[in-house]
Protein backbone atom coordinates (compact mmCIF):
# COMPACT_ATOMS: atom_id res chain seq x y z
CA UNK A 1 0.00 0.00 0.00
CA UNK A 2 1.85 2.69 -1.08
CA UNK A 3 -1.26 5.54 -1.15
CA UNK A 4 -1.34 6.67 2.22
CA UNK A 5 2.48 7.02 3.08
CA UNK A 6 2.82 9.43 -0.02
CA UNK A 7 0.09 11.45 0.70
CA UNK A 8 1.13 11.79 4.30
CA UNK A 9 4.45 13.50 2.78
CA UNK A 10 4.35 16.68 2.22
CA UNK A 11 2.26 17.90 5.37
CA UNK A 12 3.13 15.77 7.99
CA UNK A 13 5.32 16.39 11.40
CA UNK A 14 3.61 19.62 11.78
CA UNK A 15 3.88 20.80 15.69
CA UNK A 16 1.38 21.41 17.10
CA UNK A 17 -0.54 25.05 16.94
CA UNK A 18 -1.22 26.64 20.77
CA UNK A 19 -3.97 29.69 20.87
CA UNK A 20 -4.73 32.09 24.09
CA UNK A 21 -8.30 32.96 24.97
CA UNK A 22 -8.90 36.37 24.41
CA UNK A 23 -8.91 38.35 27.38
CA UNK A 24 -12.31 38.99 29.17
CA UNK A 25 -13.23 42.78 30.17
CA UNK A 26 -14.29 43.34 33.65
CA UNK A 27 -17.51 43.82 35.05
CA UNK A 28 -16.72 46.68 36.19
CA UNK A 29 -15.42 48.55 33.11
CA UNK A 30 -18.78 47.47 31.60
CA UNK A 31 -20.68 49.05 34.55
CA UNK A 32 -18.78 52.01 33.94
CA UNK A 33 -19.13 51.97 30.35
CA UNK A 34 -23.37 51.93 30.58
CA UNK A 35 -23.80 54.06 33.60
CA UNK A 36 -22.18 57.20 30.98
CA UNK A 37 -24.05 55.93 28.36
CA UNK A 38 -27.47 56.65 30.42
CA UNK A 39 -25.96 60.21 31.99
CA UNK A 40 -25.42 61.04 28.20
CA UNK A 41 -28.91 60.20 27.44
CA UNK A 42 -30.68 62.06 30.37
CA UNK A 43 -28.84 64.67 29.54
CA UNK A 44 -31.12 65.16 26.15
CA UNK A 45 -27.74 64.21 24.02
CA UNK A 46 -28.95 60.89 22.94
CA UNK A 47 -26.31 57.99 23.00
CA UNK A 48 -22.85 58.58 22.44
CA UNK A 49 -21.80 57.51 18.69
CA UNK A 50 -19.88 54.14 19.22
CA UNK A 51 -16.12 54.49 18.21
CA UNK A 52 -15.06 51.83 15.09
CA UNK A 53 -12.14 50.02 17.18
CA UNK A 54 -9.81 49.40 14.03
CA UNK A 55 -6.69 47.44 13.95
CA UNK A 56 -3.41 48.28 12.11
CA UNK A 57 -2.99 47.21 9.03
CA UNK A 58 -0.40 44.58 8.27
CA UNK A 59 2.40 45.81 5.58
CA UNK A 60 1.88 43.17 2.49
CA UNK A 61 4.69 41.24 1.27
CA UNK A 62 5.49 42.61 -1.97
CA UNK A 63 4.95 41.18 -5.27
CA UNK A 64 8.61 39.30 -6.47
CA UNK A 65 9.74 39.53 -9.81
CA UNK A 66 9.82 36.33 -11.65
CA UNK A 67 11.46 34.45 -12.33
CA UNK A 68 11.93 33.72 -8.45
CA UNK A 69 14.46 31.47 -7.84
CA UNK A 70 14.55 28.93 -5.06
CA UNK A 71 18.01 27.12 -6.04
CA UNK A 72 20.16 28.44 -8.84
CA UNK A 73 23.72 26.89 -7.42
CA UNK A 74 25.16 26.92 -3.93
CA UNK A 75 25.50 30.12 -2.05
CA UNK A 76 23.99 32.47 -4.80
CA UNK A 77 22.28 35.69 -3.91
CA UNK A 78 19.57 34.49 -5.93
CA UNK A 79 18.30 31.30 -4.03
CA UNK A 80 15.25 31.43 -1.74
CA UNK A 81 13.67 29.82 0.68
CA UNK A 82 15.80 27.18 3.48
CA UNK A 83 15.26 23.63 3.03
CA UNK A 84 14.52 23.14 6.47
CA UNK A 85 11.47 20.90 7.03
CA UNK A 86 12.69 17.95 7.28
CA UNK A 87 10.16 14.89 7.79
CA UNK A 88 9.79 11.62 8.69
CA UNK A 89 12.94 9.55 9.08
CA UNK A 90 14.43 12.56 8.74
CA UNK A 91 17.91 10.97 10.29
CA UNK A 92 18.36 8.90 7.33
CA UNK A 93 18.62 11.98 5.03
CA UNK A 94 21.85 13.46 3.37
CA UNK A 95 21.83 17.00 1.88
CA UNK A 96 24.58 18.65 -0.22
CA UNK A 97 23.44 22.44 -1.66
CA UNK A 98 27.38 22.24 -2.96
CA UNK A 99 27.92 19.05 -5.24
CA UNK A 100 29.58 19.55 -8.08
CA UNK A 101 29.72 16.91 -10.19
CA UNK A 102 27.98 16.59 -13.16
CA UNK A 103 25.16 19.81 -12.36
CA UNK A 104 22.36 20.46 -14.75
CA UNK A 105 23.85 24.33 -14.87
CA UNK A 106 26.43 26.28 -13.19
CA UNK A 107 28.99 24.73 -10.80
CA UNK A 108 26.68 23.01 -8.12
CA UNK A 109 23.43 20.92 -7.47
CA UNK A 110 21.67 19.47 -4.41
CA UNK A 111 22.17 16.01 -4.01
CA UNK A 112 19.75 14.22 -1.54
CA UNK A 113 20.42 10.66 -0.36
CA UNK A 114 18.95 8.66 1.99
CA UNK A 115 18.82 5.37 3.84
CA UNK A 116 16.43 2.37 4.30
CA UNK A 117 17.25 2.21 7.98
CA UNK A 118 13.63 3.91 8.96
CA UNK A 119 15.48 5.73 12.11
CA UNK A 120 12.00 7.48 12.89
CA UNK A 121 9.95 4.11 12.37
CA UNK A 122 8.33 6.35 9.48
CA UNK A 123 9.15 4.56 6.64
CA UNK A 124 8.90 7.65 4.74
CA UNK A 125 11.27 11.11 4.63
CA UNK A 126 10.71 14.41 3.06
CA UNK A 127 11.92 17.87 2.81
CA UNK A 128 10.18 21.35 2.85
CA UNK A 129 11.85 24.74 1.60
CA UNK A 130 10.12 27.34 3.68
CA UNK A 131 10.43 30.76 4.67
CA UNK A 132 11.17 31.90 7.13
CA UNK A 133 13.08 28.68 8.35
CA UNK A 134 10.81 26.04 10.19
CA UNK A 135 7.46 28.14 9.55
CA UNK A 136 4.83 25.27 9.79
CA UNK A 137 2.30 28.13 9.54
CA UNK A 138 2.56 29.41 13.06
CA UNK A 139 4.44 32.83 12.01
CA UNK A 140 3.97 35.26 9.89
CA UNK A 141 6.71 34.78 6.46
CA UNK A 142 6.31 33.69 2.41
CA UNK A 143 6.57 35.33 -0.56
CA UNK A 144 3.97 37.02 -2.96
CA UNK A 145 4.32 35.26 -5.93
CA UNK A 146 0.95 36.48 -7.70
CA UNK A 147 1.87 36.46 -11.71
CA UNK A 148 3.81 33.25 -12.14
CA UNK A 149 2.23 30.47 -14.17
CA UNK A 150 4.73 27.32 -13.37
CA UNK A 151 7.93 26.12 -11.06
CA UNK A 152 9.54 24.57 -13.02
CA UNK A 153 13.01 22.16 -11.73
CA UNK A 154 15.58 19.74 -13.02
CA UNK A 155 16.57 16.20 -11.20
CA UNK A 156 18.00 13.08 -12.02
CA UNK A 157 18.73 9.77 -10.29
CA UNK A 158 22.18 8.12 -9.37
CA UNK A 159 20.82 4.80 -10.57
CA UNK A 160 17.94 5.73 -12.58
CA UNK A 161 14.69 4.51 -11.30
CA UNK A 162 14.22 6.42 -7.91
CA UNK A 163 10.94 7.08 -7.15
CA UNK A 164 9.82 10.69 -5.76
CA UNK A 165 6.16 10.43 -5.02
CA UNK A 166 5.58 13.62 -4.45
CA UNK A 167 7.12 17.29 -5.68
CA UNK A 168 4.87 19.83 -4.49
CA UNK A 169 4.91 23.78 -3.42
CA UNK A 170 2.10 25.58 -0.68
CA UNK A 171 0.25 23.27 1.72
CA UNK A 172 1.62 24.14 4.78
CA UNK A 173 -1.88 25.12 6.66
CA UNK A 174 -2.22 26.84 10.44
CA UNK A 175 -2.66 29.92 11.76
CA UNK A 176 -0.58 31.31 8.40
CA UNK A 177 -1.47 28.91 6.26
CA UNK A 178 0.12 28.82 2.21
CA UNK A 179 -2.85 30.45 0.13
CA UNK A 180 -2.67 27.77 -2.26
CA UNK A 181 -1.24 23.98 -3.24
CA UNK A 182 -0.21 22.50 -6.30
CA UNK A 183 2.40 19.54 -6.91
CA UNK A 184 3.20 16.23 -9.33
CA UNK A 185 4.02 12.86 -9.06
CA UNK A 186 4.55 10.31 -8.21
CA UNK A 187 8.16 10.64 -10.53
CA UNK A 188 10.38 7.96 -11.95
CA UNK A 189 14.02 9.18 -12.61
CA UNK A 190 16.51 8.34 -14.79
CA UNK A 191 19.98 8.92 -15.13
CA UNK A 192 19.93 11.50 -17.57
CA UNK A 193 18.45 15.75 -16.45
CA UNK A 194 14.68 15.71 -17.15
CA UNK A 195 12.95 18.81 -16.74
CA UNK A 196 9.52 18.98 -14.47
CA UNK A 197 6.74 21.56 -14.50
CA UNK A 198 3.99 21.98 -11.64
CA UNK A 199 1.24 23.72 -13.28
CA UNK A 200 0.49 27.11 -11.07
CA UNK A 201 -2.29 28.36 -13.16
CA UNK A 202 -5.45 29.54 -11.33
CA UNK A 203 -3.69 29.21 -7.98
CA UNK A 204 -3.33 31.58 -5.40
CA UNK A 205 0.26 33.02 -4.67
CA UNK A 206 -0.30 35.53 -2.57
CA UNK A 207 1.35 34.36 0.62
CA UNK A 208 3.57 30.73 -0.07
CA UNK A 209 5.58 30.09 2.74
CA UNK A 210 6.25 26.23 1.46
CA UNK A 211 8.29 27.24 -1.53
CA UNK A 212 9.41 23.48 -2.58
CA UNK A 213 8.48 19.93 -1.11
CA UNK A 214 9.40 16.45 -1.93
CA UNK A 215 8.22 13.36 -0.42
CA UNK A 216 8.99 9.41 -0.90
CA UNK A 217 8.53 6.44 0.94
CA UNK A 218 10.67 3.01 1.01
CA UNK A 219 7.70 1.14 -0.30
CA UNK A 220 8.95 2.36 -3.62
CA UNK A 221 12.80 2.89 -3.10
CA UNK A 222 13.18 -0.39 -0.71
CA UNK A 223 17.48 0.09 -0.68
CA UNK A 224 17.20 3.94 -0.08
CA UNK A 225 18.00 6.25 -3.01
CA UNK A 226 20.20 9.13 -4.18
CA UNK A 227 18.72 11.99 -6.49
CA UNK A 228 19.42 15.24 -7.56
CA UNK A 229 17.59 19.01 -8.36
CA UNK A 230 18.84 22.05 -9.63
CA UNK A 231 17.48 25.59 -11.56
CA UNK A 232 14.12 25.42 -9.36
CA UNK A 233 12.76 28.40 -9.91
CA UNK A 234 8.75 30.22 -10.45
CA UNK A 235 8.31 31.24 -13.88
Amino acid sequence: MLGVIALNGCDSNKPAISSEAAPEIPATAATETADRALETAEAGKGPAAPQAVTEPVKDAAPTQRLPFRVYTDAKSPDNHYIPSGWMGDYGDIKYDDKHMENPHSGTTSLKVAFTNKATQGARWNGIYWQNPPNNWGTRPGGYDLTGAKKLTFWARGDKGGERIEEFKMGGITGEYADSDVAGIGPVVLTTEWQQFTIDLEGKDLSSISGGFCYATNLDVNPEGATFYLDDIKYE
